[in-house]
């Protein structure tokens, strides 16, 4: 029971989600390469070569999960940032947290959360909240 009347369903646990197909996946109205990364990252986790656990290597886990397809900087460091509950993830590429620093390079955002750490995962989300040219 939730206070949400509409939600009625839960996520599948990932061994379902690894057993799927691209095209049962992709039934759901999901486009094919996402349904291919889900299930991807669905496998890893499921035979133990990804953790994603507050207690696990963060930066090994944004390794390995770069490695599976269709996941890349900006992905791998959302799921360390909710899935690991890691404070200083940080996408550097996220071109909303860019603009609103300024309309900076990926390279540029990265030098500046420098003084973010090692809680750079929560100057993301204020910034996201916070977008630019707000009245």
């Amino acid at each position: 029971e939730t206070p949400f009347p509409e939600l009625t369903r839960l996520s599948p646990l990932a061994a379902r989600v690894a057993r799927a197909r691209i095209e049962d996946v992709a039934k759901l109205g999901i486009i094919s390469t996402r349904a291919a990364s889900l299930i991807a990252l669905a496998r890893a986790f499921e035979s133990g070569a990804l953790k994603l656990d507050a207690g696990a290597s963060p930066e090994a886990d944004i390794e390995k999960l770069m490695t599976l397809p269709g996941i890349g900087q900006w992905t791998a460091h959302y799921i360390a940032m909710r899935a690991s509950r890691w404070p200083d993830a940080f996408p550097t590429g996220d071109i909303g947290v860019r603009n609103n620093l300024g309309g900076v390079s990926a390279k540029q955002a990265d030098e500046m959360s420098q003084a973010w750490r090692p809680w750079r995962s929560y100057a993301v989300m204020h910034i996201w909240n916070d977008p630019p040219n707000r009245t």
